[in-house]
């Protein structure tokens, strides 16, 4: 289990806490595995009924830490970690609840099109800079933002990769309420409260009516979205968009 993704469970509610703020909570192979685990453990805990995802009131993830999920996947395309979690978040059976405060770049913000509720702060700040970068949405973005926002509003959101708030994640489908930020994870916890407090079965039967529709499509589009990501690791326009990017951070 990584020092930097919390667990504890409580209430019939499974906390997953990403914890590593000094680095704005930018995710390593080591997270990606503890919060699979995380999710599958919860899973098959029969006392569980919700899962609750966070990090800090003003820090969410800032995404990938680059310089390990390159190093990671530089034999195989894509980090495997970064799969196995997008793939346990995918199939969850029971409800996610997410609390977003402060930035949630990329994977952040992707990992939420697969929850069921979604409260982010005032500050929030979202964004999904594949194209900037050279590569492409990953996660099931590239299916599930224009279900949520239509055709125009998700090329905006991945074609210019540019930061949105809070308000205009509730606009896009991918927030539920924007909470003021001293109050977000009591509202994020009330809210599963509430969800854990229903007949257990009732809500399983009913997350997956609503998933079902487009549960294929999905599995296959993620599949063929990982496929791409990993093309565009190893091209000249993702190796320049890095390259400058890390040289930015340097400087």
């Amino acid at each position: 289990m990584s020092t930097h993704v919390r667990t504890s469970t409580a209430e019939r509610i499974a906390s997953v806490e990403l914890h590593r703020p000094e680095k704005k909570n930018a995710l390593t192979g080591e997270m990606y595995l503890a919060m699979s685990e995380a999710i599958t453990r919860a899973e098959a805990d029969a006392s569980v009924h919700v899962i609750l995802l966070h990090g800090q009131p003003d820090c969410f993830t800032a995404g990938n830490d680059l310089a390990d999920f390159l190093a990671a996947g530089a034999g195989a395309g894509v980090a495997t970690p970064a799969i196995g979690f997008l793939s346990a978040i995918r199939t969850a059976r029971k409800p996610i609840v997410a609390a977003v405060g402060g930035v949630a770049v990329g994977i952040g913000t992707t990992m939420l099109l697969h929850c069921e509720l979604v409260y982010a702060s005032p500050g929030a700040r979202f964004q999904l800079p594949f194209v900037p970068l050279g590569l492409a949405p990953e996660g099931g973005s590239s299916l599930l933002l224009p279900m949520l926002a239509g055709h125009q509003r998700a090329a905006e959101l991945l074609l210019l990769g540019r930061p949105f708030g809070a308000e205009a994640a509730v606009a896009a489908g991918l927030v539920n309420e924007v909470v003021p930020e001293a109050r977000l994870l009591a509202h994020a916890r009330e809210a599963a409260l509430a969800v854990a407090a229903l007949p257990p079965e009732s809500v399983r039967i009913t997350k997956e009516l609503l998933k079902r529709p487009h549960a294929r499509a999905l599995e296959e589009r993620m599949a063929e979205e990982i496929r791409i990501f990993g093309e565009r690791l190893g091209s000249p326009e993702a190796k320049a968009a890095l390259g400058a990017f890390f040289q930015r951070k340097k400087g």
